[in-house]
């Protein structure tokens, strides 16, 4: 088994809510993994409150999804 030494600061370790110096790969890949995945979901909750899609019902959703591809299977 080989190692690799990673130094990241105290706030970075806090951020990522590592309670441990010593991971494996497979943790710190989800770890990394879980955190991106709550900074894109945010990310689209704010895009989608900036430009009003928030407050789509899933009826408008499902019209907008079935023009979308209406459009492309007709182009």
């Amino acid at each position: 088994m080989k190692s690799v030494n990673i130094q990241i600061s105290d706030l970075e370790f806090s951020q990522l809510g590592l309670d441990k110096t010593t991971l494996s790969f497979s943790e710190l890949v989800d770890i990394i993994g879980k955190k991106i995945t709550k900074q894109t979901l945010e990310r689209s909750i704010r895009l989608a409150e900036k430009y009003n899609l928030s407050k789509m019902t899933m009826k408008e959703i499902d019209d907008e999804i079935k023009a979308y591809r209406n459009a492309k299977n007709n182009s």
